[in-house]
């Protein structure tokens, strides 16, 4: 049984420091074991409770029944044995009890190490963004299949041979070297940010937006920049750019889920507090010499949060995706400076650009150049949305494209 399944949200964290100190303990190549008794320590936890009720200090009561258990398993395990016994007998001769180190700083330890073990460039991205999920978010099977789209299974299946490969490999669980931290950081950084993507462009359980998965990864990216090794420009780069876009959350999407467009966004909806952490993450970023796809994407993010329509913004705005399509070419980003030149330039000039594209099998593409032709051709701009709508994935999103067509009519 998953954790998530047993305590669904309300404790997922605690589930994930469990998991990260344990597999510190007793080692990567036995994480199943770790999961193994976090999910146990969460079954008993629900059993007791739904007699007794919660205890008064629910994360300690929870962090005592992983220790017990935990030391049952090192006790009854040839490890304690073999290679934890001897040393403890030497620095503490009077103590053969494992002792499991649930302290704030050691958490916070485990749980930085586990990523980086977890984001090895040794297994594939969609391997370690389903680690992530599991053992650094604490989600459950059902949820990460949903976050992909596919069934329980087959995620079972990836994690087990992702696991294997990390067994395979003698990953340890430990931060990288200093002069390998750099290159190490680019699989974690790819990791967060595509977690960050999932929730703020979900097409996963039929929604448009996933909040817990945006913070869950702002959290991580939080984590790094918190530790002197890791608190690289790269990675307030990221973390601006998430602050940033989930700033705009709430007015992204209306009572009834359905997405709403940039243009019609009402920013008394928008969250300033998160624009001004952004923009101190976002000049922190800016030491060193070294731009990244992050930078520019944050710089991006930055201008669609100032409020004004002038023609600095959306220049600003054309010149930042110039410099990212030269860095890190991607036809969404392409797609996305298409409606920048629109406002920059002229609609004409970003038909031009957007149809070279020729992303037939994204219905965003087709929804764009269905805005680009309203004023201009009636006709192809309608043509463009039943495209989009035929290629919708999600009710929401049909919904909206649908509201396009109906006006046409009217």
């Amino acid at each position: 049984m998953q954790s998530s399944e047993i305590l669904p949200h309300l404790f997922r964290n605690e589930y994930t420091k469990i998991v990260s100190v344990l597999c510190k303990h007793i080692g990567f190549e036995r994480l199943e074991i770790a999961e193994e008794i976090a999910s146990e320590t969460f079954l008993t936890a629900t059993e007791t409770w739904g007699i007794k009720g919660n205890p008064e200090n629910p994360t300690a009561w929870l962090y005592a029944v992983a220790k017990n258990k935990a030391k049952n398993y090192l006790q009854r395990n040839s490890i304690f044995q073999n290679k934890i016994l001897p040393e403890l007998t030497k620095s503490q001769p009077e103590t053969i009890e494992p002792e499991i180190d649930l302290s704030p700083e050691n958490i916070y330890d485990s749980q930085l190490r586990m990523m980086f073990a977890v984001c090895h460039p040794s297994i594939s991205s969609e391997a370690q963004v389903g680690l992530s999920l599991r053992i650094l978010c604490g989600f459950g099977i059902e949820e990460i299949a949903d976050a992909f789209l596919t069934n329980k299974e087959t995620i079972n299946k990836r994690l087990f041979r992702a696991k294997e490969k990390l067994r395979e490999e003698k990953i340890l669980i430990q931060l990288p070297k200093p002069n390998e931290i750099e290159d190490r950081l680019d699989p974690v950084l790819s990791t967060i940010y595509l977690l960050f993507n999932e929730g703020y462009h979900s097409i996963s359980q039929n929604k448009t937006l996933r909040k817990d998965l945006c913070l869950e990864a702002i959290r991580l990216c939080s984590m790094l920049v918190e530790n002197q090794i890791t608190d690289k420009p790269q990675v307030y780069a990221l973390l601006a750019l998430m602050c940033f876009h989930i700033s705009r959350f709430e007015a992204r999407q209306d009572a009834n889920g359905e997405q709403i467009l940039y243009q019609d966004q009402d920013a008394n909806f928008w969250n300033y507090d998160w624009i001004i952490k952004g923009e101190v993450f976002l000049t922190k970023a800016a030491s060193g010499t070294k731009l990244t796809k992050y930078h520019l994407e944050a710089g991006i993010a930055y201008w669609h949060t100032q409020k004004e329509d002038t023609k600095e913004k959306w220049e600003n705005i054309l010149q930042l995706y110039n410099r990212l399509l030269q860095l890190q070419y991607s036809p969404i980003a392409a797609l996305n400076r298409t409606y920048a030149l629109s406002k920059a330039n002229s609609k004409e000039e970003a038909i031009i650009e957007a149809e070279k594209l020729n992303l037939t099998e994204n219905h965003f593409y087709f929804a764009l150049l269905g805005e680009l032709y309203l004023d201009i051709d009636r006709s192809k701009s309608k043509e463009n949305f039943r495209k989009a709508l035929s290629l919708a994935k999600t009710s929401h999103d049909k919904i909206s494209i649908q509201k396009k067509i109906d006006q046409f009519s009217k």
